[in-house]
């Protein structure tokens, strides 16, 4: 079974067991996690496709680590100008591993509304 979660702006595609570095969660190591946007559930042949969410799924994950990634150098130079910048970026992120989806309904499509005459 495998499910697209929405978190932090991006889109995953998750699994049971798979090890995640999502943007940071105010969570504590060893916390439990839940994420409710769930945009797509599929199991082989089924698949539920949510407009925009699948009513009732949720995918619940163990929160394993908190860090920062490799620091990202801006540099903005313009020459003869005497204009020369540096700054430096580390993006904080959460590490978590998938430890269930429960697959919700996928929500009814909806009837195409009837031609209303157009009003005189």
């Amino acid at each position: 079974m495998f499910a697209v979660i929405r978190t932090g702006g991006k889109q995953y595609r998750v699994e049971k067991g798979n090890i995640l570095r999502i943007e940071k969660l105010e969570a504590q190591e060893g916390d439990a996690v839940e994420f409710s946007e769930v945009l797509l559930v599929g199991d082989g042949e089924k698949v539920k496709v949510g407009t925009p969410l699948v009513t009732g799924s949720k995918v619940k994950a163990k929160v394993k680590s908190q860090g920062k990634g490799k620091k990202i150098e801006v540099v903005k130079f313009k020459r003869r100008k005497n204009y020369h910048r540096n700054h430096g970026h580390r993006q904080l992120y959460t590490d978590v591993e998938i430890t269930g989806i429960t697959a919700g309904r996928a929500a009814p499509k909806k009837k195409a509304a009837a031609a209303e005459p157009a009003a005189e």
